[in-house]
């Protein structure tokens, strides 16, 4: 089941990085380290690999499809005419993105501010 793909909007929206997963999972590691140092140290370092991400890469949502760029790279585009679906997971804390393309499907951290994320898929990539 495919959506019409209808932009509202051709501009390109780049989505300013949110910290609050890499900084949380920081924070939680290290009461963890007293207790299991091995999963604390996990926790830690997961929240530092999350940080690097947030700090490195960009998305932007273009009239035609989501790209994912490190730096000035462009790394992957996701054209919005082979998406079926997309979540957002735990509205009130959203942490992870889902999406499913016509060949592959997609969890992505929420890196980036949740509120634009969530209304650029709306304007691009409405339900069905």
């Amino acid at each position: 089941m495919t959506s019409s793909f209808a932009p509202n909007s051709t501009a390109t929206v780049e989505l300013k990085p949110s910290y609050n997963i890499p900084i949380v999972l920081v924070i939680g590691g290290i009461p963890l380290i007293l207790v299991q140092p091995w999963i604390g140290f996990a926790f830690m370092v997961f929240g530092l690999f999350l940080m690097f991400q947030a700090l490195t890469l960009r998305l932007q949502f273009t009239a035609t499809d989501l790209d994912i760029h490190r730096g000035e790279k462009l790394i992957r585009h996701f054209p919005y005419q082979e998406w079926q679906n997309w979540r957002i997971f735990w509205n009130r804390v959203p942490i992870l993105f889902y999406f499913r393309e016509i060949k592959s499907i997609h969890f992505l951290p929420i890196l980036f501010d949740p509120i634009t994320l969530k209304t650029c898929l709306e304007e691009r990539c409405p339900h069905t």
